[in-house]
C-alpha cells in the first residue's frame, strides 16, 4: 500500500488569551456556511441526512465533512455561490458514509487540497484519497491546520471522532460532525487544551437517543463551561433541539443546510 505522507506534528497548541486588531484593521469575520444536513434552514437547498460545513475566516477556506451524496453535496455548494475549488483544506470529522460520501467525487473536482483523515481510516479508503488529493495527513493529536484553525485530535472510545476548532475575537467556535464522544467532552477538551472559552459550539450534537435526564445533564455540563452559543443540528434530535433552545434561548442559533452564520468582532 502506498505509504500515508508525514503526519502533521505540533508541540503545544495555544491561541493567545485576546485577540486585539489594530484600530485601522476591518472587523475579523468567521463565516460557517452549512451546506450538508437533514435538517433544512433554506427550502432552496437539498436536505437528506448527513453534514458538511464550509468555513472561512481563518488563513484557509475549510471544509468539515462531505455529506452522503456527492451530487447534492456539489449542487447545494453551487445554491451557495461556493465552487469546489474555492476550498483549501478538508477535514474529515470520523468515519461514517454520511460524512465522507461525498469526498472523493469532491476530490475529482478539486485535487489540490489538503485533507485531514482520523487515523482509524480504513486503509482502502486512505489509498484512494491519496490518489485524488494533493496531501493526505492522518490526525493523531490536535493539529494547527493553518493560521486560526486547529484538529482537535482523536476523542472515544468505540467511535473514534475529530473536532474542528476555530479561533475568533469572541472566543473558540467548535465544529463537529455528530460529537458521538459527547459535545459537552468535545467543548471541555477544547477549552482546556487551547486556553480560551468556547463561544459556540455547531453542528452533530448525537443527541437524538438521550432521555430528558441525560439531556439536562448535556445542557448542564455545556452552561458550566461557559458556552455562550449553540447552534444544534444533523443528529441531534427534535427534542434534544427543543431542550438546548428552551435552555440557551436567544443565544441557541437555529441552522440547517441553507444556513449562513457570521461571527464578527466587535
Amino acid at each position: 500500500m502506498k505509504a500515508l505522507l508525514p503526519l502533521l506534528l505540533v508541540g503545544q497548541i495555544a491561541f493567545p488569551a485576546n485577540s486585539v486588531e489594530p484600530a485601522d484593521q476591518p472587523p475579523i469575520s468567521t463565516t460557517l456556511k452549512i451546506v450538508y444536513d437533514n435538517y433544512v434552514f433554506d427550502e432552496k437547498f437539498e436536505t437528506d441526512w448527513g453534514f458538511a460545513c464550509v468555513v472561512t475566516g481563518p488563513d484557509k477556506t475549510i471544509l468539515l465533512d462531505t455529506g452522503r451524496k456527492s451530487d447534492i453535496l456539489l449542487a447545494n455548494f453551487e445554491k451557495m455561490g461556493l465552487r469546489p475549488e474555492d476550498i483549501d483544506v478538508v477535514v474529515i470529522s470520523h468515519n461514517h458514509g454520511d460524512h465522507t460520501g461525498g469526498l472523493l467525487p469532491f476530490l475529482e473536482k478539486n485535487p489540490k487540497v489538503a485533507v485531514f483523515l482520523p487515523a482509524e481510516t480504513p486503509n482502502d479508503f486512505v489509498e484512494k484519497v491519496q490518489q485524488l488529493a494533493s496531501e493526505t495527513t492522518a490526525i493523531t493529536e490536535s493539529t494547527d491546520i493553518c493560521d486560526g484553525a486547529v484538529v482537535l485530535g482523536p476523542m472515544g472510545d468505540q467511535i473514534i471522532e475529530q473536532a474542528l476548532v476555530i479561533d475568533t475575537p469572541k472566543g473558540l467556535v467548535i465544529v463537529t460532525g455528530c460529537s458521538h464522544p459527547g459535545i459537552e467532552v468535545i467543548a471541555k477538551r477544547a477549552k482546556g487544551e487551547l486556553k480560551r472559552d468556547v463561544y459556540m459550539v455547531l453542528g452533530g450534537t448525537h443527541l437524538l437517543r438521550h432521555s430528558e435526564e441525560e439531556l439536562k445533564v448535556v445542557i448542564d455540563e455545556l452552561r458550566k463551561l461557559g458556552v455562550q452559543k449553540v447552534a444544534a443540528t444533523h443528529c441531534s434530535g427534535n427534542k434534544a433541539i427543543s431542550m438546548l433552545k428552551d435552555a440557551f434561548g436567544d443565544e441557541f442559533v437555529k441552522v440547517g443546510v441553507g444556513r449562513v452564520v457570521k461571527i464578527q468582532s466587535e
